[in-house]
């Protein structure tokens, strides 16, 4: 397989679901759709992919192609169907069906058998989220965050409780290569036991921020990967400190967009640092494991641009191929596909032991959306300066922060 599954990882969540387990029943509304025979359910995926920006377009459309590539059997043949409202984006879009609506997509695929990647703006998870449900998409890719405050947050597990949603959020970084020799230094003891993590994630983004629109604050943009990183390397923890920075260029100020900072103190005793400038003058994705005997530091790849990381142990450097997100592609169609190959009414060990670590992965994204919360508010208890500006100014930045922490 060209993918790392990390049972470690997948059990080291805590939490209990507020909703009861996910329901394998299905509640299909009555649509048109592609036929199929009576009794049985069509056994490849239909991918469908909400949103056709840089997530959508540029990430999950090559991402799916691999995938394609990698394991045919999975998918239904032809291009992936995608849908966005904007025709220029759609018009560029290249080997893929465009539309202009769910409702429309919806009319073109059989809903039992199609997967939805949601590659919206974070706030916007809730209405598409209802949309498939209505049409009867129940299994959904989710980029992350999950949700972007406590509220949402709330009405992403009533859905998926309701209508027996399946929702499983890119988090990919724990199917990385790296990710799964830093989980094997954690649990062989080699270094002896981990004291300390540090994720650094930083990048120029000041086009992106200034369209607006897309991550309210920068704890939206790239904490929430190295926040499942560390969850699952270390274990739930609770937050210590949170800062949120401006972002200014060109005498124009951006409020909380300009970078994040947050501190964790996990049960396991690891203090955890994550730092995200979003105006540095280069990009860095890297992880500093600090252990009782020596320490390992990680590169992981910056872009699609080139999949290969990097870690350093020791003094001993090592450089490997990790394309993480085709990896997670592949593991959630496959875990998707096993669905479809038991009988009506027929469970089985294995499939419980699936849903089983479903739960936990989206359990732990959930708790990832509480910490970044909980970040915000911090933040918002403690205005950012903004040189030059008035009270009533700082004031809006805080309201605008603690807005989209509930």
């Amino acid at each position: 397989m060209g993918f790392l599954v990390l049972p470690e990882i997948a059990t080291l969540t805590t939490l209990q679901p507020l909703a009861p387990p996910r329901s394998r029943e299905r509640e299909l509304r009555t649509v048109h759709r592609t036929p199929v025979h009576e009794g049985l359910l069509a056994t490849m995926l239909h991918p469908l992919v909400i949103g056709l920006g840089r997530s959508g377009a540029g990430l999950h459309l090559r991402a799916l192609a691999k995938a394609r590539d990698a394991a045919a059997d999975l998918f239904a043949t032809g291009p992936p169907l995608a849908c966005d409202t904007d025709p220029a984006a759609r018009r560029a879009a290249s080997d893929v069906r465009t539309v202009d609506s769910v409702s429309a997509a919806a009319e073109l695929v059989d809903p039992e058998s199609t997967v939805a990647h949601v590659c919206t703006p974070p706030g916007e998870r809730v209405p598409v989220l209802t949309e498939l449900a209505v049409h009867g998409i129940r299994r959904a890719v989710v980029e992350k965050p999950l949700a972007t405050g406590l509220e949402d947050l709330a009405a992403v597990r009533q859905l998926t409780a309701q209508h027996g949603m399946d929702v499983v959020v890119v988090a990919h970084w724990l199917d990385s290569a790296l990710t799964a020799r830093l989980a094997a230094l954690v649990r062989d003891g080699r270094l002896g036991s981990l004291r300390a993590i540090s994720v650094a994630q930083h990048k120029p983004r000041f086009t992106r921020s200034a369209a607006g629109g897309q991550h309210p604050t920068a704890f939206d943009v790239e904490v929430p990967h190295s926040l499942g990183l560390v969850l699952g390397l270390a274990g739930p923890a609770e937050l210590l400190d949170a800062d949120c920075t401006d972002m200014h260029c060109d005498g124009t100020v951006l409020p909380r967009v300009g970078g994040a900072r947050l501190s964790l103190q996990h049960r396991t005793g690891v203090r955890t640092d994550i730092a995200s400038d979003l105006t540095a003058p280069v990009q860095e994705r890297r992880v500093a494991l600090e252990f009782t005997r020596g320490t390992a530091i990680g590169h992981y790849p910056i872009s699609d641009r080139d999949d290969h990381a990097q870690l350093v142990v020791a003094g001993r450097r090592e450089i490997f191929r990790d394309d993480a997100l085709t990896g997670f592609v592949l593991r959630a169609y496959r875990d998707f596909h096993r669905e479809f190959q038991q009988e009506p009414g027929q469970d089985c060990g294995q499939d419980l032991q699936r849903d089983r670590g479903h739960d936990a992965e989206f359990e732990r994204q959930c708790e990832v959306v509480r910490l970044v919360s909980e970040a915000k508010r911090h933040c918002a208890s403690a205005p950012a300066a903004v040189p030059g500006a008035d009270g009533a100014l700082a004031g809006a930045a805080a309201e605008r922060i603690a807005d989209h922490a509930r």
